[in-house]
C-alpha cells in the first residue's frame, strides 16, 4: 500500500532535503522516525531536493508499507517523535503507481527579503537594506512568461535532460518591511528560483536593465545571470497533484 506524507519544516539545521551520508538531512530524520514506529525499514521518496538552509511550508513524500495505517495516530506520534522543526499534516493513501515526484504538475516557491534589520527573522528571511525598485522587478518578473529555456539560471553541474521549464506565477509583493517573491512553475532547476531572484536584484538596483535581462536568459550561460540569494529566505510553499485536494 502507498501512502503520501504532508510535511513541512524549517531548514536552518539541515542540509537540504535529500540524504546525505555524512550530514543531517530532513530526508534520514524522517525516514528513522517513521521506520521506528512503524517498525519497518521505511524510505521516503521526496516530491523534490531543497538545498542546505531551504525552508519548505509544504513538502510530499511516498513510502509504502504493508498494512493498512491509522492515520489519525501516525500523525500524532511522529509530531511527538520528530524535533521541533519539522511537522507532519497528513498521511494519505494513494494508488500503487502514484508517485510524489514524477506526478506532481506544479511548485511554487516564495523567496523572502526583510528590508528592515529584525532579529526574528533573521534565520528565515535575508536582510537586504538597499533600495530596490519593485515595479521594475515586477516587470522584469513578467518576461519569465516569454521563455521556457532557463539555463542561464541553472547550476552549471547539474545532471538533467532539458533546461525547459514552464512558468505559470512570478512576482513580487510588498508589505511594510516585507518582500516576497513568488514563483510557480511544472519543475525547477538546481538553485534556478534564487539565481533568478538574484537576477531581479540587479535589475532593482538599477544594475541592468529589462533588455539585458532578456539577453541573459537568451545566452543561456549562468555566468551572465546575478549572484545566487542566500538560501535561508527560500520555501517551498505547495506542490499541486492531480488526484490530492487542498
Amino acid at each position: 500500500m502507498r501512502y503520501f506524507i504532508k510535511l513541512a519544516y524549517n531548514g536552518t539545521q539541515y542540509h537540504g532535503w535529500q540524504y546525505q551520508p555524512n550530514a543531517s538531512s530532513v530526508q534520514e530524520t524522517m525516514n528513522k522516525a517513521i521506520s521506528v514506529l512503524l517498525n519497518s525499514n521505511i524510505n521516503l521518496m521526496g516530491a523534490g531536493r531543497t538545498d542546505t538552509g531551504v525552508h519548505a511550508k509544504v513538502m510530499y513524500a511516498h513510502f509504502d508499507f504493508d498494512s493498512p495505517i491509522d492515520i489519525q495516530k501516525l500523525v500524532h506520534k511522529l509530531n511527538s517523535y520528530l524535533p521541533k522543526d519539522i511537522v507532519v499534516y497528513d498521511i494519505i493513501l494513494v494508488s500503487d503507481e502514484a508517485h510524489a515526484r514524477f506526478d506532481a504538475t506544479k511548485r511554487t516557491y516564495e523567496y523572502h527579503i526583510n528590508t528592515f534589520k529584525d532579529p526574528f527573522v533573521m534565520e528565515q528571511s535575508w536582510y537586504f537594506h538597499q533600495k530596490l525598485d519593485v515595479d521594475l522587478m515586477n516587470e522584469a518578473a513578467k518576461l519569465l512568461f516569454n521563455h521556457t529555456d532557463f539555463q542561464c539560471f541553472s547550476k552549471v553541474s547539474t545532471d538533467v535532460n532539458s533546461f525547459d521549464c514552464t512558468i505559470f506565477e512570478a512576482h513580487w509583493k510588498q508589505e511594510n518591511s516585507q518582500l516576497v517573491f513568488t514563483i510557480s512553475a511544472n519543475r525547477f532547476l538546481r538553485n534556478m528560483v534564487r539565481s533568478i531572484v538574484g537576477t531581479l536584484v540587479n535589475i532593482g538596483m538599477y544594475k541592468i536593465t529589462l533588455d539585458d535581462f532578456n539577453l541573459i536568459i537568451e545566452g543561456k550561460n549562468r555566468d551572465k545571470a546575478g549572484f545566487s540569494v542566500p538560501a535561508h529566505g527560500l520555501y517551498l510553499t505547495e506542490i499541486d497533484y492531480d488526484y490530492i485536494t487542498k
